[in-house]
């Protein structure tokens, strides 16, 4: 229930602070009092677009912060999931800067419109003239059906396969998507994978290789080369060797003379040793070369087709060949077991068609049973709101597809008068009878579940006399389980309130600014009065207030 309002800056509201009992209250005032100004600025703190041209004073904050004892509301797992602090008195906020900016918190921690719109629907319903209009929808009416019938469990149960289907359908469309998709490239896949595991990828070392093909297609310039080393070293007198030899008999000797030169002469018989193992070495890879024109057009064979997958896939290493040739065999293996995973989706499908069709007729079932009692609680109503003629005609039709609430389609038929065409609501019933259809409802409703604090604005436009004191037992009927407020502009309404606030306007220096106020029983009888006979109170009037009062 809202317990506390504060309003600061808003409208005509420079400040207002007020709390609310549970029960019935009633709100009054005189037209253009500001009742819809207090209705904005609770629609703001419900999170509602802000409208910076209702700020009072545009250089100062606009702060609109409601209270609500949601103890019996069953809403811990809404803070839960949005990691809110539950408390069992919230407090909802909304701040407008003068930058133009708008906050919204929950309980001190800020939330964005969303969350606050979210949370404000399941505490408070504002019912205006214009939101009747839900009532020509077929979600509310389902809504008015399931809660009788206690579809809750039921229906949120179709609603998670009905999820679990969807989820099911995307993916099995997907994957038929997939398959058709790699078909059309499997010939090429295969081509490409079939290229890849003939050049034998992983026995090729491209570095060794090329070192060969140079090798081969230079044979005979190495083998001049060699055998120029050759005579280089091993000419007689003229010949690296025969010089070394020299060199090496003439620090041998200096050695013998002086001991500082045995290091020299150690390190000439090292290099005449490393230039006898050089000269080995040059005679073995000149006795190893030979002119081999097979081997070499093997090799520049593998190196072409190296450097052709190395264009085609753009690519510069063997390793990435691989790398793409695993790739491709994967993408192939997944074509195969493709058939596999769209044969257990299907089988799933059918499973979740088969419980969904169980989840259907029971909810069918349950609407139709309920669906006799509903009509006559809203006739007998009705017919206490001087709509006597007032006739339902509920009906539930199969439907071939799977809808968020199940499979029934419903024909909500209305005619207010006897031998009348029945026809939907939005057709066969005028505002007033609009209004008075969804109090009649809200209050059937009331029984049935849970319904967060609801304010009715106005709701008895068009009716009068006994017809208003109706409206008002029903209100105050309703007000048993729940917290209700009803603006109102007739007293036969008003007096029914358990608590009475009147909106009034007041000029204070320079501005005017709107105010409301709880009335003492005096102050009741008195504005009753006025709401009677006019701001001149009359005897009969005073009498006429306290007899309704009573």
């Amino acid at each position: 229930m809202l317990s506390d309002l504060s309003i600061k800056n808003y409208a005509l509201i420079d400040t207002l602070q007020v709390q609310f009992d549970s029960g019935f209250t009633s709100i009054t005032g005189e037209t253009g009092a500001g009742k819809s100004i207090l209705l904005g600025g609770l629609a703001l703190v419900l999170g509602k677009r802000a409208d910076l041209s209702n700020i009072n004073d545009p250089n100062k904050k606009c702060c609109i912060e409601a209270t609500f004892n949601i103890e019996n509301f069953n809403l811990k797992s809404f803070f839960e999931e949005h990691d809110l602090d539950f408390e069992t008195l919230t407090i909802l906020r909304r701040e407008i800067l003068p930058s133009g900016k708008s906050r919204a918190f929950i309980n001190d921690t800020p939330v964005n419109l969303t969350t606050l719109a979210e949370l404000g629907g399941q505490l408070i319903d504002i019912h205006s003239q214009q939101q009747t209009q839900e009532l020509t929808h077929d979600d509310f009416q389902f809504q008015i059906i399931d809660a009788l019938a206690k579809n809750s469990t039921p229906l949120e149960t179709y609603q998670h396969l009905l999820k679990s289907h969807k989820l099911a359908q995307k993916q099995h469309t997907e994957l038929i998507a997939s398959k058709i998709q790699s078909e059309k490239e499997q010939d090429y896949q295969t081509f490409l994978l079939n290229e890849l595991t003939e050049a034998n990828l992983k026995a090729i070392d491209l570095e060794a290789l090329e070192n060969e093909y140079n090798t081969l297609n230079n044979v005979e310039s190495i083998q001049t080369e060699l055998a120029l080393a050759i005579q280089i070293i091993s000419t007689e007198d003229l010949g690296v060797a025969s010089n070394l030899r020299t060199l090496k008999q003439v620090f041998q000797k200096l050695s013998e003379i002086a001991s500082v030169y045995a290091p020299l002469s150690e390190r000439i018989q090292s290099i005449a040793i490393e230039l006898d193992d050089v000269f080995n070495e040059i005679e073995s890879e000149q006795s190893k070369l030979e002119v081999n024109p097979t081997r070499l057009n093997e090799i520049d064979a593998i190196l072409q087709t190296v450097h052709n997958l190395f264009s085609k896939h753009a690519v510069n290493t063997i390793e990435a060949l691989i790398e793409i040739e695993a790739d491709l065999t994967t993408q192939l293996d997944n074509l195969a077991s493709l058939d596999d995973a769209i044969a257990t989706l299907e089988n799933q499908l059918k499973s979740l068609v088969k419980q969904l069709d169980t989840q259907a007729k029971a909810l069918h079932k349950q609407r139709q049973q309920v669906l006799p009692d509903l009509v006559q609680q809203l006739e007998t109503i009705l017919t206490d709101l001087g709509m006597p003629n007032a006739r339902f005609k509920l009906v539930l039709n199969p439907s071939d597809s799977y809808l968020y609430n199940g499979k029934d389609q419903l024909e909500f038929l209305f005619t207010a008068n006897k031998g009348g065409q029945f026809l939907p609501l939005k057709k066969a019933a005028s505002g007033g009878e609009l209004s008075r259809i969804m109090l009649a409802i809200k209050s059937v409703l009331s029984k049935y579940q849970q319904l967060p604090t609801i304010m009715f604005d106005e709701i008895d436009t068009g009716v009068s006399g006994e017809i208003a004191h109706k409206m008002g037992d029903i209100m105050s009927q309703m007000s048993a389980d729940m917290q209700v407020f009803s603006i109102t502009h007739l007293p036969q309404i008003a007096a029914k309130g358990q608590t009475h606030f009147k909106v009034y306007k007041q000029d204070t220096q320079n501005t005017t600014v709107t105010s409301l106020k709880k009335l003492t029983a005096q102050e009741r009888v008195e504005e009753l009065a006025q709401m009677l006979g006019g701001k001149k109170l009359s005897e009969s009037a005073i009498a006429h207030a306290n007899q309704l009062l009573n």
